[in-house]
């Protein structure tokens, strides 16, 4: 909902993500998270709990929508990403809820840290049978005690967020396990699920494997897909761990579980401390060598014959191995008991189920840069997605539009949608700005069409070699080309406009489409209007390189057509 009486269960890529997903495994657990909202509902403020009631009726709504518009059950609701919680709200969030007959809905709180949520649960008897399960960020594998006091699941519901290469994975395994070992948490939620976004945005191929060329079509699986396998395709949810889980006398650890039913998962994994640092918390030192483990099958355990292995090896080139099927492991003669050799960096899966499989895929498209010549005219009649390809908005929304006014060459156009700052999770830009293209270009032309919508106080921009986005685009730097129905034009060096390159009088009004041409080359850089120079050889410094853009003043509508950049070698 952008605006208070907007509906739109349409918009991005998260409902066709759901859907695809569903299709490959009915019982995936599907959970909602905000991690900003739209401004207004803050009523002038950027805090969305000042109307408590109008804020869980925008979650509702949203739950209602996924099941109305496309047959989707939403299991879990969160409350705000790493940000406050409002008891009052998370009370009242419960009671729409059950009001509405979503009483399957459970509530994750509070998606930061594990205080104030857990004492607030045990002083608050309200609050604690709100809340189904307490859900912590990067708990480095361990809890607090009053999280385990309030006797409800707990989960490392946001973790990894590290670079996928091997020791990412290193990473993954070694809390997939110490999660529960030393935290008792029953769920790890990686963050981020697929690295489709350009790598040199923050956090650039922090998922669990990388597709971020979609102009090329080239991705790869990456370890930690077959880190995950280990667990994933072994247990599912409903299983329970067996209490006698732990560490290995010379590190590593090992967790098993079962459904109830007989079979048993026992998953051993012996990541080193230098191949398995996460990105945060801070990992205190310890040793893993190699060793000999015994385990020993009790109880109605013992009736178990047979343990299918699957083994992976981390490490360099040579000796890597990812999620491959051994012997299986015969215990007709041994009383419950076996033993194995376990090096550093192994991770080992023991399991009753014979239903395991590598998954196969056919080869990847070969990787290439993004085009150095590239155009975008936006007609398109009915989009699959909201968003245009390629465009990364990194503030604001740019969202495909029909312009039913204009029969002629701007019917279809993109917009920036947002009229209102959102009360962020991040430090959001007070300019909307959507950044395309390959970071590593210096040398380039953009031009595109314009047109502003917002009269005397609106504005918009075309930039090169743009250097930030994500949590850091507030301090962007580039060269951005703005133009203003005031009647103006401005060069800056940066998305902020504190350092300005040029400024001075253009003939610019609202509601006009005008054509702007930015060509940067080397320590100079030129700007046109409508086919004529309007600026040019101005001297331009840092950054090097970046990203071509496009963006607006403010939080405002504005369109933009016939996009195109060209990028020299």
């Amino acid at each position: 909902m952008h605006y208070e009486l907007d509906e739109n269960y349409f918009r991005g890529y998260e409902w066709w993500l759901m859907k695809e997903a569903k299709k490959r495994n009915p019982d995936i657990i599907l959970m909602g998270l905000p991690w900003s909202f739209p401004g207004w509902l803050g009523k002038g403020f950027s805090w969305p709990y000042v109307n408590l009631q109008l804020t869980a009726y925008y979650i509702v709504r949203w739950i209602l929508g996924a099941k109305h518009y496309h047959d989707l059950d939403i299991d879990y609701i969160g409350i705000w990403n790493e940000r406050p919680f409002d008891a009052n709200y998370i009370k009242e969030l419960r009671k729409m809820l059950d009001y509405q007959g979503l009483q399957q809905v459970k509530i994750i709180a509070s998606d930061n840290l594990w205080e104030p949520i857990s004492s607030s649960m045990l002083f608050d008897r309200d609050l604690w049978k709100a809340v189904d399960v307490i859900g912590a960020h990067y708990p480095g594998t361990h809890t607090v005690w009053n999280a385990r006091m309030t006797g409800k699941k707990l989960w490392s519901s946001e973790d990894f967020s590290t670079v996928n290469n091997d020791d990412g994975a290193g990473c993954w395994g070694r809390i997939l396990n110490q999660n529960y070992i030393n935290g008792n948490m029953t769920s790890t939620i990686a963050w981020n699920l697929v690295a489709s976004y350009y790598e040199d945005l923050p956090y650039g191929r922090s998922g669990l494997m990388t597709a971020q060329e979609p102009w090329s079509g080239h991705y790869v699986v990456e370890a930690p897909i077959w880190i995950s396998a280990h667990t994933t395709q072994f247990t599912q949810p409903g299983w329970y761990y067996l209490k006698t889980v732990g560490h290995l006398e010379k590190g590593g650890s090992y967790v098993a579980l079962t459904d109830g039913l007989g079979n048993l998962t026992i998953i051993v994994e012996t990541m080193s401390h230098k191949h398995s640092m996460c990105i945060r918390p801070y990992l205190p030192y310890y040793n893993v060598s190699n060793q000999l483990a015994t385990f020993t099958l009790k109880g109605s355990l013992r009736e178990i014959q047979e343990l299918q292995v699957w083994y992976t090896k981390l490490g360099g080139p040579s000796e890597r191995l990812h999620f491959k099927q051994l012997d299986s492991l015969w215990l007709l003669e041994s009383s419950g008991s076996f033993a194995m050799e376990l090096q550093e960096d192994e991770l080992v899966t023991l399991t009753t189920l014979t239903t395991g499989r590598k998954g196969n895929y056919p080869p990847s498209p070969k990787s290439q840069p993004f085009p150095r010549s590239y155009k975008d005219d936006f007609n398109v009649d009915f989009p699959y997605f909201s968003e245009a390809p390629n465009f990364a908005d990194q503030t604001g929304v740019f969202e495909y539009y029909t312009n039913n006014e204009d029969p002629g060459q701007h019917r279809y156009t993109l917009r920036q949608v947002l009229n209102q700052r959102p009360i962020t999770w991040a430090a959001d830009a007070s300019s909307t700005i959507s950044i395309i293209g390959d970071y590593h270009w210096t040398n380039m032309t953009i031009q595109c069409d314009v047109y502003i919508e917002t009269p005397q106080r609106g504005g918009l921009f075309i930039a090169g070699r743009v250097n930030k986005g994500g949590i850091l685009v507030r301090t962007a730097t580039g060269i951005f080309f703005w133009i203003y129905a005031s009647g103006s034009f401005r060069v800056t060096a940066d998305l902020g406009g504190w350092i300005t390159y040029t400024s001075g009088h253009a003939d610019i009004k609202a509601k006009r489409w005008y054509t702007l041409t930015l060509s940067i080359k080397g320590y100079f850089a030129s700007g046109m209007l409508n086919g004529k120079i309007l600026w040019e050889n101005v001297p331009v410094k840092y950054p090097g390189n970046g990203w071509a853009a496009i963006g607006t003043h403010t939080f405002e509508f504005a369109q933009f057509d016939n996009f195109q950049v060209e990028a020299a070698r």
